[in-house]
């Protein structure tokens, strides 16, 4: 169904493998976007045997011995979520044409200065008894929340066959492409972590992400941007082959959850400001290489430029932030991520993680070196996955059993690839360090040790918490829950009911907690802070390129305070908290100033 207005101008991103894993379920039928991670095929097997059963669907299991298992287990489920949403939707439709009470909590979570909240207001005031004239404005006015679908383009192990690779379409991320490009959804295919060329190109290979003969799209394309140059460059890639980016979906480099793509200093408001000051470029740029691939491919070319929405998230937290991004930076909408892990009307996460999320304090929210992607991840204390880990550790058995492989990327010590969590690398790892222990100081040594054993098995910690919600047997090692959540999520201390949280996110109410919670440019900064002093801290051999990054780095968060300092003395915005702000960023500029970057490489 094709979406006729935009009910809501916020967004629920993918957060983790299951946490999301059905939301659009959840949520869609209230207007509400979603994201679901078709990285886990065995996770979304799982929930298609669960929701079959429970909506009385026919299943058909897909075993992994079917040759394209991959996709056709997205492929199948994707429907399965696409059937659901739309029974619940025209379920939804008629309640709110003959429950008034319903239509009325439905206008309160609708935002305050909605048109749709106008109108519908009026049209109850003229035919408060006229159900037929409310059905016919609802069927006009209203359409379910898109399920949309995030592919981490880094998760893209190569696949074998009796130890014989299989060609690249078989790879992870293509085969979860192709099982949504193959699938009935008219909705958007978020591309995170960066530029995979291999899976750009195959995009291409499937008509619904060209537009039709009146310029719509079946499939699009949302690409997740640290900042603009990257989005310039991915852009114009893809519509070098014809393929148009919907959606430039900009993510705060470390005030987010899951992974954290630091930048080089630069600053989500000076980043948003550059999306706001040059997207009509990015727009042009991309329609002109666009029309002349399709022109060469002889397919259809759109009579005009196809919409482009700029969207933002990553650390938002109150109804006067998410305004502001709206107005100061004509975003189309505003992602609202980890506070949902406290809705369970919208996110899968169990009961026992929710508690322990709850009772988090600011400081147990960290960035921790527990990817096997070697990618600094944000993630809590405290979690089930921790203590089972730190268990085998203490045994001296520590790793993974690396039943699922999603992360089997390491080929130091085999072609076919191997999880840097796994059980068999450590103890190669390890043995290796083993050689080395008479050579290196006890510190070196137990720090070594350290960093091997505290990757975590991702693929079966972020996927365990949809199987204890729902109570689907977990097979194999136990491994606990691994949850992601943004540094924001300190500030929510309670569980609330999903109207609750949408009335916070559109300042009916607040759900904060009372303890003091800094603003959401003041909290990137000093992130970007505490990130800088400790890469230069724990950096033992300082070269040419560390002391250019660090200068650079340094120079963009100066120049980031700048933007700050007036950007906050001329806005209307943020009264209560201006002159707070304002001393934050004066000594936070002291502290920048004062941090001294070598003149010189240091050599050991």
């Amino acid at each position: 169904m094709m979406k006729i207005e935009q009910i809501h101008n916020f967004h629920i991103p993918v957060m983790g493998l299951a946490f999301t894993i059905d939301s659009p379920i959840r949520v869609a039928q209230f207007g509400i976007d979603s994201v679901i991670s078709i990285v886990d095929d065995e996770l979304m097997e799982k929930m298609n045997a669960f929701y079959s059963k429970k909506f009385q669907i026919p299943y058909t299991e897909i075993t992994t011995k079917h040759f394209d298992y991959r996709a056709e287990r997205t492929k199948s489920y994707l429907n399965l979520v696409s059937t659901i949403v739309e029974e619940k939707y025209h379920s939804f439709c008629t309640e709110l044409a003959e429950n008034k009470q319903s239509l009325v909590h439905f206008l309160e979570m609708l935002p305050q200065k909605s048109a749709l909240k106008k109108s519908f207001s009026e049209l109850i005031s003229k035919n408060s008894e006229s159900i037929e004239s409310i059905k016919s404005f609802i069927s006009k006015q209203l359409s379910p929340g898109s399920i949309d679908v995030n592919i981490m383009t880094k998760v893209d192990k190569a696949n074998f066959n009796k130890k014989e690779a299989l060609p690249m379409i078989y790879n992870d991320a293509h085969a979860s492409l192709r099982g949504f490009a193959e699938s009935n959804l008219s909705s958007s295919l978020v591309l995170s972590a960066g530029m995979n060329p291999s899976l750009y190109n195959y995009i291409s290979e499937f008509k619904h992400f060209f537009p039709d003969e009146n310029g719509n799209l079946k499939k699009k394309i949302i690409l997740k941007v640290s900042d603009f140059r990257s989005a310039m460059i991915q852009g114009n890639y893809l519509a070098k082959k014809g393929i148009w980016v919907s959606e430039y979906r900009i993510e705060s480099g470390l005030n987010c959850g899951g992974h954290a793509f630091a930048t080089d200093g630069l600053l989500l408001g000076p980043i948003m400001e550059e999306f706001k000051n040059k997207k009509q470029e990015l727009i042009d740029s991309a329609h002109k290489l666009m029309v002349s691939a399709l022109t060469q491919k002889e397919l259809i070319v759109p009579k005009e430029t196809l919409p482009l929405k700029i969207t933002v998230q990553g650390g938002v937290g109150t109804a006067e932030e998410h305004d502001f991004l709206i107005e100061n930076y004509n975003a189309d909408s505003i992602g609202w991520g980890s506070p949902f892990l406290l809705v369970p009307e919208a996110t899968s996460t169990d009961l026992e993680t929710r508690k322990m999320l709850i009772k988090a304090q600011e400081n147990d929210f960290y960035r921790s070196g527990i990817s096997p992607l070697g990618v600094p991840f944000n993630t809590v204390k405290g979690t089930t996955n921790e203590t089972i880990k730190n268990h085998r550790i203490d045994l001296e058995k520590p790793g993974s059993s690396c039943p699922k492989k999603l992360l089997a990327l390491s080929r130091e010590f085999s072609d076919e690839g191997i999880c840097t969590a796994s059980r068999k690398l450590q103890q190669f790892k390890l043995q290796e360090l083993e050689t080395l222990k008479e050579t290196l100081s006890a510190e070196s040594y137990a720090s070594q040790k350290d960093k091997i054993t505290e990757k975590a098995c991702l693929c079966v910690g972020l996927a365990n918490t949809a199987y204890l919600e729902n109570h689907i047997e977990i097979k194999g090692e136990k491994q606990g829950v691994v949850i992601c959540p943004g540094p924001n999520l300190a500030y929510f201390d309670k569980e609330v009911s999903l109207r609750e949280m949408v009335q916070h996110i559109y300042g009916y109410d607040s759900v904060l907690s009372e303890n003091y919670r800094p603003n959401l440019f003041i909290k990137e900064l000093q992130l970007y802070v505490n990130y800088l002093q400790k890469e230069m801290a724990e950096t033992s051999e300082i070269t040419k390129n560390s002391l250019k990054k660090w200068t650079l780095f340094k120079a963009n968060l100066l120049e980031g305070i700048n933007y700050y300092e007036k950007m906050f003395a001329e806005t209307s915005f943020f009264t209560n908290q201006k002159e707070l702000v304002l001393n934050q960023l004066a000594n936070y500029k002291e502290e920048i100033i004062s941090i001294e970057i070598p003149s010189q490489v240091v050599e050991n």
